[in-house]
């Protein structure tokens, strides 16, 4: 076969400069990165049984395991996670629960990790759930509280599971009151639920405690910054943070303040009378008086009734909450309205359709087929 010129001139220099250091070996084969040999085994899906017996012996792995099962959008893991639940309803029901919240940068988590190893230390166990913000655009979490809880990671008798929002308020509420239920079959008699921040999530997270805490910081606006009744309505505690250094004038301030701020407010059902407490969790100052707070509160309420009586409707509460969102999530995924919904949502964007009669068609749709 005849050489093109180009091919040529390449062949005469190769042959002539053979021996420059300039040539290049072929080297050898390229290698599998990965043992051909290696075989990866699944995993053996553990049965009901097996997950409830490692829970009742306060095995971790298998409390993760199942708590994920609980956060799995999977139906096959739900159905599974629901069997779980209900085996281990009767070792529940034995702990404190306790919701904590605060303005971001309040420092909820370092109050939780130096709490938490002082609670510890009175020979209880601690359960951390952390509510996560998942990103409105990529859907993301960075679930960082074990970062920041380093601490409280190491210690054996605390389990922190940081869980994603997911966009679902009502679907993380859900799942974390039944992540509860497993903590406590798992012997875990103090369940801290650390929310997203102030807003929607406090009532969510009201609606499944026994105390609700709230944290604030000095120096962060006026007091009347503080009474916002929807929120303060609802603590059952404040405690002021970062009351160290040159803060601590400004903390017992805002505490005077917060106090006179709660006393305007009618008394609550639970007939208590919120206290504020100052505290610094880097000096460990202020948190045994927080802690004997919280002994007294829930004393107050189990001698006057108020703790069983807001078990029960908070019970009742989340009964119809899951009647809601089973509807809801049947309904979606109804393939009818599936087939129906793109259609209907183009009328009502091309202005053809009102929203609420495309609502009206997409329901008979719905209830008709049932």
């Amino acid at each position: 076969m005849a050489f093109t010129k180009i091919e040529h001139y390449e062949k005469e220099y190769l042959d002539h400069h053979h021996d420059s250091a300039l040539n290049v070996t072929e080297g050898v084969e390229s290698q599998p990165v990965v043992n051909p040999y290696f075989v990866r085994k699944k995993r053996r899906q553990m049965t009901t049984d097996e997950y409830v017996q490692g829970i009742l012996q306060g095995n971790i792995t298998i409390l993760a395991q199942a708590i994920t099962l609980i956060e799995s959008n999977n139906p096959q893991h739900y159905a599974q996670a629901q069997e779980i639940i209900e085996k281990c309803l009767p070792y529940s029901g034995k702990s404190v629960r306790i919701g904590i919240t605060g303005v971001p940068g309040a420092g909820k988590s370092s109050f939780i990790e130096a709490v938490g190893n002082m609670v510890t230390s009175y020979n209880h166990k601690l359960a951390v759930l952390a509510i996560d913000p998942s990103s409105e655009r990529s859907g993301g979490s960075i679930l960082g509280d074990k970062t920041r809880m380093e601490s409280i990671c190491h210690n054996p008798n605390i389990f922190v599971r940081p869980s994603p929002s997911a966009g679902s308020l009502g679907g993380v509420a859900r799942k974390t009151r039944e992540t509860i239920v497993l903590c406590e079959a798992a012997g875990y008699d103090v369940i801290f639920i650390e929310t997203v921040g102030v807003g929607q999530s406090e009532t969510a997270v009201h609606s499944m405690v026994d105390m609700f805490m709230m944290l604030q910081i000095s120096g962060a606006g006026d007091e009347l910054q503080g009474i916002k009744r929807g929120i303060m309505e609802m603590a059952d505690m404040m405690v002021i943070t970062k009351a160290d250094g040159e803060n601590v004038k400004k903390a017992e301030l805002a505490k005077a303040q917060y106090q006179g701020a709660l006393r305007l407010f009618p008394l609550p059902e639970s007939e208590w009378r919120p206290q504020v407490y100052t505290c610094s969790s880097l000096e460990g100052t202020g948190l045994e008086e927080v802690w004997q707070g919280v002994e007294q509160y829930l004393q107050h309420i189990e001698l006057n009734g108020y703790f069983m009586s807001n078990r029960n409707r908070q019970n009742k509460y989340w009964m119809y909450e899951t009647i809601n969102e089973t509807l809801k999530s049947s309904f979606y995924n109804n393939p009818e309205i599936e087939a129906k919904m793109a259609d209907i949502e183009r009328r009502v964007l091309d202005a053809k359709l009102s929203s609420f009669i495309a609502a009206k068609e997409l329901l008979d749709i719905y209830f008709n087929e049932r």
